[in-house]
């Protein structure tokens, strides 16, 4: 058996953006999902529609989509795609708010770098916006749910692996 090779490495070990123009256009999706922990006050704030910033949904929503369509300034070897879709779920639960994050392209390469961006920076937006209410919040468990497209075609998370 061999050692899986790690493509963003040349032969010599140094860093390097994949050439990905031998690659037939597709249509690709990812999302991801993510959780902003908040204060009870914080999740009464959004519920009642009282944060002291203004709308903190709103706000995250378009940090999300911005976050996707800037991605590849903020990864280093991501390559820049055209994104063609981008939705993003904002749930408030009673311990915070759920972010899903789903991309869209029809590219050369997926597009799970820009749903995990656009979670994140979904979740650095909220959290701009609460921090007055709530300065201890926190983000947790983002990752990649759901792919499609590409070589490995349609991949889903596998269930919870309490070793994960």
């Amino acid at each position: 058996m061999t050692e899986p090779r790690l493509t963003h490495l040349d032969a010599a070990g140094a860093a390097r953006m994949v050439d990905v123009s031998g690659k037939d256009v597709q249509a690709r999706t990812a999302t991801a999902s993510g959780t902003v922990l908040l204060a009870p006050a914080a999740v009464a704030a959004l519920r009642s529609g009282n944060v002291p910033k203004g709308d903190a949904l709103a706000v995250a929503r378009i940090a999300g989509i911005q976050g996707a369509k800037r991605t590849p300034d903020l990864v280093p070897l991501c390559h820049p795609i055209a994104i063609h879709g981008v939705d993003v779920g904002l749930e408030v639960t009673d311990h915070g708010v759920s972010i899903t994050a789903t991309v869209r392209t029809a590219d050369r390469t997926g597009v799970e770098m820009e749903a995990l961006t656009c979670v994140m920076t979904a979740a650095l937006g909220l959290i701009d916006m609460v921090k007055a209410v709530d300065p201890a919040a926190v983000v947790t468990d983002v990752r990649v749910e759901e792919k499609t497209g590409g070589k490995t075609g349609h991949w889903t998370r596998p269930r919870e692996d309490p070793d994960r």
